[in-house]
């Protein structure tokens, strides 16, 4: 009889749904948004027990890295044109495709002191402009288009200093090889005051929209936790979250 009641209880032991596995991700995100997706990865885990890893770099030299067969499993892009590519190309998952955030300018000094940035601020002068590549990086393209739409791109052009993405023209004005940054407004989200400098939130009507669009990519078609991440990004806790980093919801 004894024996008869353990093998039951094995069997309805056994019947139990197992429970989920945690799995790891690795997930390619653009510069500019590479803090904010650090501090949603803590909730993401404490929430669904997956593990993400991030790969940061300029949105195109990730698309390059990603043509090239580097291992991500998704990407959280700093535009629409790369994760649209990824999905024209088959290399992404069809119908991953969303936006996620939508950035927005600033024209920032590290300096506290004196007048704020404004667009006289970038009149001719011997004040160096840092921007990201344009070619590489969605945010520096559109400091090109703010600078076209004041009319001042061909006299600065002698004073723009690039930097290969967001995060290193950031690092030329909070280290003075730049007197002024057009950046990311997220990139001050969480300066301490001491470092906050003084910024010009520049209009959006100034260049396009910067759409910042994610995708799963082929390679993470199967990836539980680069499925889960992307769909709790658009819950309302993620999308809370994204603002307190700097961004507007899409």
């Amino acid at each position: 009889m004894a024996s008869r009641s353990v093998l039951l209880s094995l069997l309805l032991v056994l019947a139990l749904p197992a429970p989920a596995r945690a799995a790891e991700a690795l997930i390619a995100v653009a510069t500019n948004f590479l803090d904010c997706a650090e501090r949603l990865a803590r909730p993401f885990a404490d929430r669904h027990g997956h593990t993400l890893a991030f790969a940061s770099g300029a949105t195109g030299k990730l698309y390059a890295q990603i043509i090239a067969g580097a291992p991500f499993d998704a990407i959280l892009a700093a535009d629409e044109a790369r994760p649209a590519r990824l999905l024209a190309e088959g290399r992404a998952v069809a119908g991953s495709g969303f936006t996620y955030a939508s950035g927005r300018l600033v024209l920032w000094t590290a300096r506290a002191d004196g007048p704020a940035p404004s667009p006289a601020a970038l009149d001719p002068g011997p004040r160096r402009l840092a921007i990201a590549n344009p070619a590489l990086a969605p945010y520096g393209a559109a400091a090109i288009e703010v600078l076209e739409a004041l009319g001042r791109a061909e006299a600065l052009r002698p004073r723009i200093v690039l930097g290969e993405n967001i995060g290193q023209a950031f690092a030329f004005v909070a280290t003075g090889n730049a007197e002024l940054g057009l950046l990311a407004a997220s990139q001050l989200a969480f300066l301490p005051p001491e470092r906050a400098g003084r910024f010009w939130p520049v209009p959006e009507a100034l260049h396009a929209p910067i759409r910042q669009d994610a995708v799963l990519l082929a390679r993470g078609a199967r990836n539980e936790a680069a499925r889960a991440f992307l769909g709790w990004l658009r819950t309302d806790e993620a999308g809370a979250l994204i603002e307190v980093c700097g961004y507007a919801r899409p």
